[in-house]
Parts: structure tokens; sequence; C-alpha cells
């Protein structure tokens, strides 16, 4: 139940694409007219400003198609440039209140949901030869901007989904071996600029390690915090029991750093604000639950 834009305003400036917060109120003409003021280019990238797991986030590359997702919003919501570098990675990080220096305990590498064409199978059926994959045929079966009886050129690839969210298709993997000091240091630097981040995973959209590691061509497009999972558990060459660990090792990392910050000063959610927090977000999840975004992409045939 956190607004993704008040988040945002903490990190340092070029690290974050633009982001305009809307009314889900707001007449979908002054959200096109917004575009033009701060001289965005399509593509897009449309969510919700408090959201989850990727529910209704949607990317819309014309005024038109911007028009129609933006109407269809009943949440407030938020609009970024689609950032274009090819790979993302989640990094988590955690930093003791009161140290100088945070550690990364974490990298997963998203693969994003795309398939290869042989000739002859349409999308539908190379969908249907992964046994994650098939899963997503019905959400895709929504999606006017996807045609899933195109049958694609041997060798020809193509993304179906270009956001790293596990709901949504998308394989993780645990690159947690990348983790070296250049890349520590980069990821460090940032995290300390911002204020009272002491745990939580970064979402990065990155050309490459080389240049993660040189602090270049690389941009923070989600932060989260204490709700964080240690995503790299979701590969699947990882056990339940890995995962298990993981967690709690996590949480281990959390209560110290809790404690950390209640000795400041800084006061526990009580159970009363916990329990209503929870209620707050199961009636907001229903409510992203029912938006979805009908005919917003012109199929091409």
């Amino acid at each position: 139940m956190e607004s993704k834009r008040d988040i945002y305003n903490l990190i340092p400036p070029g690290r974050m694409p633009v982001t305009l917060l809307f009314n889900h109120t707001t007449p979908v003409f002054k959200v096109a007219e917004t575009v033009i003021k701060h001289n965005l280019r399509y593509p897009l990238i449309l969510k919700p400003d408090i959201g989850m797991q990727g529910k209704a986030v949607i990317k819309v590359c014309t005024e038109s198609e911007l028009l129609n997702a933006a109407s269809q919003f009943t949440v407030d919501y938020i609009m970024q440039p689609f950032i274009s570098f090819p790979n993302e990675v989640g990094i988590f990080y955690v930093r003791y209140p009161g140290d100088s220096k945070g550690k990364i305990t974490g990298i997963v590498e998203k693969v994003f949901l795309e398939v290869t064409g042989d000739g002859i199978s349409t999308i539908e059926q190379l969908l249907c030869q992964d046994d994650r994959h098939k899963l997503q045929i019905p959400a895709l079966q929504k999606d006017a901007g996807i045609n899933l009886s195109e049958i694609l050129e041997i060798n020809t690839s193509r993304i179906l989904v270009p956001y790293g969210n596990h709901a949504r298709g998308s394989l993780f993997l645990d690159v947690s071996h990348k983790i070296n000091e250049k890349i520590e240091r980069v990821i460090d630097e940032v995290c300390r600029s911002i204020p009272g981040f002491y745990y939580g995973r970064l979402d990065i959209r990155f050309t490459n390690f080389q240049d993660l590691e040189g602090n270049k061509n690389w941009s923070i497009i989600e932060l989260n915090g204490a709700g964080s999972e240690p995503t790299h558990i979701y590969d699947p060459r990882h056990s339940i029991f890995f995962a298990w660990k993981e967690i709690i090792r996590h949480w281990g990392l959390l209560y110290n750093v809790s404690k950390s910050n209640r000795k400041k000063g800084e006061k526990y959610l009580t159970y009363r604000e916990g329990i209503k927090m929870f209620r707050d977000n199961q009636a907001y999840v229903k409510k992203l639950g029912r938006i979805e975004f009908i005919n917003i992409h012109p199929r091409t045939l």
C-alpha cells in the first residue's frame, strides 16, 4: 500500500526514468497533453501507483493506445518512458543503519517471455511446447497486439511480454555468482543516497554486466522495500529447501535492520495498523484484478 511515485521521489535524479502520476479520474486528453508537455516519446509504460506482481502494467506505443489504456484505469497510475536497455536484473541490497557500506545478497536475471519461430508452428503452438510459457496463453489471448495464430519464420525471435515479472512469464535465474566489488560499489553508492533505504530489491534495466560494473547504461525501474522477496529463489534449478533457507536468511537481516532503526527512534507498525494494511491490500488487489485492457493494441494480421 505504498505509492511508487513517493518512493521514486527519493531516488537520485538520473537513476530513474521520468515518472508522472495521474489520478484515475484525469481526462484522457489531459494525459495526452502531459506527454507532449514533457516531451516524452513512445513507447511508454503505465502501471498502478500502488502495484504488485506486474498487475495492470502495460506498454503503449501510440497516442491512441495511451488514450485507450488510460481510460480503463480504476486506480491512480504512473507513466514512464519505456527503458529500452535489453536486460533486466533484480539486485537485493542490505545495509545496517549506521554502517558506512552495504552489501548485495542476491542477483536475479530475468529472461523475458520469448518464442523463436520454426517456420511451421504458430506462436500459440510454440508456447505450448514449454510448460511455463503455456500458462501465459489465457492472458496473451486477451492482448489484441499479439496474434497467437502468427507463424514466425525460422530462427525469428519475438518477445511477447517485455516485463521482467515472474507472474507474467519471465524466467528467473540466480546469477548471484556475478556479485563483485565493482557492482557492489555502484549499487551501494546509489542506495546510500536514498533516505531511509536499508533493505530491499532494485529492479534494473541495463545493457550488460560490464557496463553495470562501469556505472553506465543502466536505470532503476523499481525500488522495493521491506516487502521485497529475494527473487533469485525462483530459479527452477533451486530446491524448495534453498528457497526456505534464503527467505529465513533475509527475514533475519530485516529483523536486525528493524531493531537498529527502533533504537534510532523509528516506531514499529502496531498490530491494528498491520491488520488494516493487509485488509486494504486485499481489497486493492481485487480492484487491480478487475482491470483488463480491452482493445488497447490494434492487431496486425
